[in-house]
């Protein structure tokens, strides 16, 4: 899920796998590794990744951006 989630929401910021792999100063495979859920990053790579999308860390975890709890 968590792959999944920063793949959206890598695409919806319009950045491919190279441009966001530069904000975070890593490889762009590490990037797919994430995205394919080869990789299982650690609290602080899910801050790298938020602070270079310009998202918070809890949209990686929910099954839609912006979901009310309750729903």
């Amino acid at each position: 899920m968590v792959g999944r989630n920063v793949r959206r929401l890598r695409i919806a910021a319009g950045l491919t796998q190279a441009a966001l792999a530069e904000r975070m100063g890593v490889d762009r495979a590490y990037v797919s590794g994430l995205e394919l859920g080869q990789r299982n990053p650690t609290v602080v790579t899910l801050w790298h990744i938020a602070q270079a999308l310009g998202v918070r860390v809890g949209p990686f975890f929910g099954d839609r951006v912006g979901r009310q709890r309750g729903r």
